[in-house]
Protein backbone atom coordinates (compact mmCIF):
# COMPACT_ATOMS: atom_id res chain seq x y z
CA UNK A 1 0.00 0.00 0.00
CA UNK A 2 1.22 3.58 -0.77
CA UNK A 3 1.68 5.57 1.43
CA UNK A 4 3.44 9.32 2.38
CA UNK A 5 3.12 11.82 5.20
CA UNK A 6 2.31 15.11 5.18
CA UNK A 7 3.96 17.95 7.47
CA UNK A 8 3.34 21.87 6.57
CA UNK A 9 4.39 25.28 8.03
CA UNK A 10 7.30 24.43 10.15
CA UNK A 11 8.12 28.03 10.35
CA UNK A 12 11.95 27.37 11.26
CA UNK A 13 13.67 30.60 12.17
CA UNK A 14 17.30 30.75 13.60
CA UNK A 15 18.43 28.77 16.37
CA UNK A 16 16.92 29.80 19.90
CA UNK A 17 14.14 32.10 18.24
CA UNK A 18 11.01 32.17 18.70
CA UNK A 19 8.12 32.91 16.25
CA UNK A 20 6.10 36.05 17.07
CA UNK A 21 8.25 35.61 20.36
CA UNK A 22 5.81 32.51 21.61
CA UNK A 23 6.29 29.60 19.23
CA UNK A 24 9.14 27.31 19.16
CA UNK A 25 9.14 26.02 15.31
CA UNK A 26 11.97 24.32 16.09
CA UNK A 27 11.01 22.06 19.12
CA UNK A 28 7.43 21.57 17.34
CA UNK A 29 9.33 19.85 14.20
CA UNK A 30 11.70 17.62 16.30
CA UNK A 31 8.39 16.87 18.15
CA UNK A 32 6.85 16.20 15.08
CA UNK A 33 9.66 14.18 13.43
CA UNK A 34 10.14 12.24 16.92
CA UNK A 35 6.15 11.27 16.49
CA UNK A 36 7.14 10.21 13.02
CA UNK A 37 9.76 8.16 13.61
CA UNK A 38 8.38 5.99 16.64
CA UNK A 39 5.08 5.51 15.00
CA UNK A 40 6.76 4.30 12.01
CA UNK A 41 6.89 0.10 12.42
CA UNK A 42 2.99 0.60 12.66
CA UNK A 43 2.42 2.31 9.71
CA UNK A 44 3.75 0.23 7.50
CA UNK A 45 5.64 1.23 4.41
CA UNK A 46 5.82 4.93 4.24
CA UNK A 47 7.57 6.36 1.04
CA UNK A 48 8.21 10.04 2.06
CA UNK A 49 7.35 13.07 3.90
CA UNK A 50 5.96 15.57 2.02
CA UNK A 51 6.41 19.28 3.94
CA UNK A 52 3.66 21.87 1.09
CA UNK A 53 5.20 24.74 1.92
CA UNK A 54 6.88 27.38 4.99
CA UNK A 55 9.41 25.71 5.56
CA UNK A 56 10.83 28.66 7.35
CA UNK A 57 9.33 32.07 8.70
CA UNK A 58 11.85 34.40 6.98
CA UNK A 59 13.74 32.40 4.01
CA UNK A 60 17.21 32.94 5.08
CA UNK A 61 19.69 30.89 4.47
CA UNK A 62 20.47 30.44 8.32
CA UNK A 63 17.04 29.73 8.94
CA UNK A 64 17.18 26.48 5.58
CA UNK A 65 20.58 25.22 7.54
CA UNK A 66 18.40 24.94 10.76
CA UNK A 67 15.38 23.33 8.93
CA UNK A 68 18.08 20.83 7.38
CA UNK A 69 19.97 20.15 10.63
CA UNK A 70 16.69 19.20 12.31
CA UNK A 71 15.05 17.27 9.36
CA UNK A 72 18.77 14.96 9.49
CA UNK A 73 16.53 13.50 12.25
CA UNK A 74 13.90 11.98 10.01
CA UNK A 75 14.14 8.29 8.82
CA UNK A 76 12.53 9.20 5.83
CA UNK A 77 13.26 10.95 2.42
CA UNK A 78 11.40 14.02 2.05
CA UNK A 79 10.41 16.87 -0.55
CA UNK A 80 8.47 20.12 -0.16
CA UNK A 81 7.41 23.00 -2.59
CA UNK A 82 7.40 26.29 -1.03
CA UNK A 83 5.27 28.67 0.84
CA UNK A 84 5.01 32.29 1.10
CA UNK A 85 7.24 32.73 3.99
CA UNK A 86 9.99 30.92 1.88
CA UNK A 87 12.60 32.85 -0.77
CA UNK A 88 13.16 30.24 -3.73
CA UNK A 89 16.46 31.11 -4.23
CA UNK A 90 17.16 30.27 -1.28
CA UNK A 91 15.02 27.39 -0.94
CA UNK A 92 17.02 26.20 -4.20
CA UNK A 93 20.48 26.77 -3.07
CA UNK A 94 19.92 25.02 0.78
CA UNK A 95 18.51 22.14 -1.19
CA UNK A 96 19.99 21.53 -4.61
CA UNK A 97 21.23 18.55 -4.34
CA UNK A 98 17.88 17.06 -3.49
CA UNK A 99 16.65 14.75 -6.85
CA UNK A 100 13.25 16.69 -6.20
CA UNK A 101 14.54 20.51 -6.58
CA UNK A 102 14.80 21.40 -10.27
CA UNK A 103 18.33 23.20 -11.36
CA UNK A 104 16.02 27.12 -11.85
CA UNK A 105 12.62 28.13 -12.31
CA UNK A 106 9.56 27.32 -10.12
CA UNK A 107 9.73 24.41 -7.83
CA UNK A 108 7.88 22.31 -9.11
CA UNK A 109 8.05 18.18 -9.31
CA UNK A 110 6.02 15.07 -9.05
CA UNK A 111 6.93 11.65 -7.49
CA UNK A 112 5.12 8.22 -8.71
CA UNK A 113 3.54 5.86 -6.00
CA UNK A 114 2.48 3.65 -7.95
CA UNK A 115 -1.39 3.56 -8.08
CA UNK A 116 -1.01 7.23 -7.47
CA UNK A 117 1.36 10.27 -8.17
CA UNK A 118 1.74 13.43 -6.65
CA UNK A 119 2.10 16.85 -8.14
CA UNK A 120 3.95 19.16 -6.43
CA UNK A 121 3.11 23.00 -7.35
CA UNK A 122 4.93 26.26 -6.50
CA UNK A 123 2.28 28.86 -5.66
CA UNK A 124 4.57 31.28 -4.33
CA UNK A 125 4.03 34.74 -5.13
CA UNK A 126 7.52 36.33 -3.73
CA UNK A 127 6.44 40.05 -1.89
CA UNK A 128 3.07 38.63 -1.31
CA UNK A 129 1.02 36.38 1.60
CA UNK A 130 -1.10 35.01 -1.18
CA UNK A 131 -0.41 32.19 -3.65
CA UNK A 132 -0.33 31.87 -7.59
CA UNK A 133 0.27 30.01 -10.22
CA UNK A 134 2.33 31.20 -12.74
CA UNK A 135 1.70 29.99 -16.20
CA UNK A 136 4.80 27.75 -16.10
CA UNK A 137 3.23 25.73 -13.14
CA UNK A 138 0.05 25.30 -15.05
CA UNK A 139 1.98 24.23 -18.19
CA UNK A 140 3.95 21.58 -16.00
CA UNK A 141 0.39 20.67 -14.27
CA UNK A 142 -1.15 19.87 -17.82
CA UNK A 143 2.04 18.05 -19.08
CA UNK A 144 2.14 15.84 -15.69
CA UNK A 145 -1.58 15.31 -16.20
CA UNK A 146 -1.54 14.05 -19.67
CA UNK A 147 1.47 11.50 -18.56
CA UNK A 148 -0.75 9.81 -15.64
CA UNK A 149 -3.46 9.61 -18.30
CA UNK A 150 -5.89 7.48 -16.23
CA UNK A 151 -3.65 7.04 -13.06
CA UNK A 152 -5.44 9.35 -10.07
CA UNK A 153 -3.33 12.22 -8.67
CA UNK A 154 -2.68 14.42 -5.72
CA UNK A 155 -1.82 17.75 -6.15
CA UNK A 156 0.08 19.29 -3.43
CA UNK A 157 0.54 23.11 -3.00
CA UNK A 158 1.25 25.73 -0.26
CA UNK A 159 -1.70 27.66 -0.67
CA UNK A 160 -5.57 25.94 -0.78
CA UNK A 161 -7.70 27.38 -2.90
CA UNK A 162 -11.04 26.21 -0.66
CA UNK A 163 -11.83 28.59 1.61
CA UNK A 164 -12.02 27.45 5.45
CA UNK A 165 -14.19 30.19 7.09
CA UNK A 166 -11.22 32.05 8.27
CA UNK A 167 -11.73 35.29 6.78
CA UNK A 168 -8.34 36.61 7.56
CA UNK A 169 -6.74 33.24 5.86
CA UNK A 170 -9.37 32.67 3.05
CA UNK A 171 -8.36 36.36 1.87
CA UNK A 172 -4.57 34.77 1.29
CA UNK A 173 -5.45 31.76 -0.80
CA UNK A 174 -4.22 30.83 -4.04
CA UNK A 175 -5.60 33.89 -6.08
CA UNK A 176 -6.25 31.77 -9.73
CA UNK A 177 -7.18 28.43 -8.17
CA UNK A 178 -10.25 28.50 -10.69
CA UNK A 179 -7.93 28.14 -13.59
CA UNK A 180 -6.11 25.22 -11.41
CA UNK A 181 -9.74 23.60 -10.64
CA UNK A 182 -10.87 23.57 -13.90
CA UNK A 183 -7.97 21.59 -15.25
CA UNK A 184 -8.18 19.01 -12.42
CA UNK A 185 -11.65 18.71 -12.69
CA UNK A 186 -10.97 17.77 -16.18
CA UNK A 187 -8.49 14.76 -15.51
CA UNK A 188 -9.98 11.50 -16.33
CA UNK A 189 -9.48 9.71 -12.86
CA UNK A 190 -9.99 10.85 -9.47
CA UNK A 191 -8.02 13.60 -7.72
CA UNK A 192 -7.69 15.37 -4.45
CA UNK A 193 -5.37 18.81 -3.67
CA UNK A 194 -3.86 18.97 -0.22
CA UNK A 195 -2.60 22.23 1.10
CA UNK A 196 -0.95 24.36 3.81
CA UNK A 197 -1.08 27.97 4.80
CA UNK A 198 -4.31 27.89 7.14
CA UNK A 199 -2.25 26.04 10.04
CA UNK A 200 -5.45 23.98 10.79
CA UNK A 201 -7.09 20.90 9.39
CA UNK A 202 -10.40 21.37 7.02
CA UNK A 203 -11.58 19.02 4.32
CA UNK A 204 -14.06 20.40 1.73
CA UNK A 205 -15.11 19.07 -1.82
CA UNK A 206 -14.95 21.56 -4.59
CA UNK A 207 -16.74 19.74 -7.85
CA UNK A 208 -15.68 16.55 -7.85
CA UNK A 209 -11.87 17.81 -6.17
CA UNK A 210 -11.90 16.49 -2.48
CA UNK A 211 -9.75 19.70 -1.22
CA UNK A 212 -7.92 18.97 2.33
CA UNK A 213 -5.82 21.57 4.33
CA UNK A 214 -3.63 20.05 6.88
CA UNK A 215 -2.52 21.45 10.24
CA UNK A 216 0.95 22.24 11.06
CA UNK A 217 3.22 20.88 12.55
CA UNK A 218 3.81 24.27 15.11
CA UNK A 219 1.10 26.71 16.19
CA UNK A 220 -2.45 27.16 14.92
CA UNK A 221 -4.41 29.82 13.86
CA UNK A 222 -7.02 30.66 15.88
CA UNK A 223 -10.30 29.81 14.29
CA UNK A 224 -12.46 32.55 14.22
CA UNK A 225 -15.14 33.14 11.38
CA UNK A 226 -15.63 36.94 12.01
CA UNK A 227 -14.67 39.45 9.09
CA UNK A 228 -12.65 42.08 10.09
CA UNK A 229 -10.19 40.36 12.40
CA UNK A 230 -6.44 39.85 11.66
CA UNK A 231 -5.26 36.07 12.05
CA UNK A 232 -3.78 35.40 15.67
CA UNK A 233 -1.61 32.53 17.20
CA UNK A 234 -2.66 30.22 19.37
CA UNK A 235 -0.42 26.85 20.64
CA UNK A 236 -2.83 24.12 19.86
CA UNK A 237 -1.07 20.14 19.42
CA UNK A 238 0.62 19.98 16.11
CA UNK A 239 -0.42 17.27 13.67
CA UNK A 240 1.41 15.17 10.91
CA UNK A 241 -0.94 13.74 7.79
CA UNK A 242 -0.39 9.98 6.88
CA UNK A 243 -1.87 9.43 3.52
CA UNK A 244 -2.52 5.99 2.89
CA UNK A 245 -3.98 4.33 -0.92
CA UNK A 246 -6.47 1.55 0.16
CA UNK A 247 -7.77 -0.62 -2.14
CA UNK A 248 -11.00 -1.53 -0.75
CA UNK A 249 -13.73 -0.60 -0.74
CA UNK A 250 -12.82 2.15 -2.47
CA UNK A 251 -9.64 2.18 -4.29
CA UNK A 252 -8.79 6.14 -2.78
CA UNK A 253 -6.51 7.93 -0.85
CA UNK A 254 -7.35 8.02 3.04
CA UNK A 255 -5.40 10.12 5.70
CA UNK A 256 -5.37 9.99 9.14
CA UNK A 257 -4.45 13.37 11.31
CA UNK A 258 -2.40 12.19 14.52
CA UNK A 259 -1.45 14.62 16.89
CA UNK A 260 2.28 15.16 17.11
CA UNK A 261 3.95 14.43 21.00
CA UNK A 262 3.77 11.39 23.15
CA UNK A 263 0.69 10.43 25.30
CA UNK A 264 -0.86 7.85 28.03
CA UNK A 265 -1.82 4.70 26.18
CA UNK A 266 -2.43 2.44 24.35
CA UNK A 267 -4.49 -0.12 26.46
CA UNK A 268 -6.13 -3.14 25.12
CA UNK A 269 -10.06 -2.71 24.86
CA UNK A 270 -10.15 -5.74 26.93
CA UNK A 271 -8.83 -4.12 30.02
Amino acid sequence: MACFIQITDTHVVAPGALVCGQSDTATALQRAIATINAKRPRLGDVDCVIVTGDLTDHGTPEEYAHFSALMGALDLPWLAVPGNHDQRDAMRTAFLGEPWMPDGGPIHWVRNFGPFSVIGLDTLLEGAHHGDLAPEGLAFLDAALTQMGDQPAIVATHHPWMHAGIPAMDADNLRNGATLMKRLEAHPAPVRMISGHVHRSVTGQIGRVTCQIAPATCHAVLTDHRAGHDPQLILEPGGITVCRWIADPGPGLVSDIIPTGTYPGPWSFAD
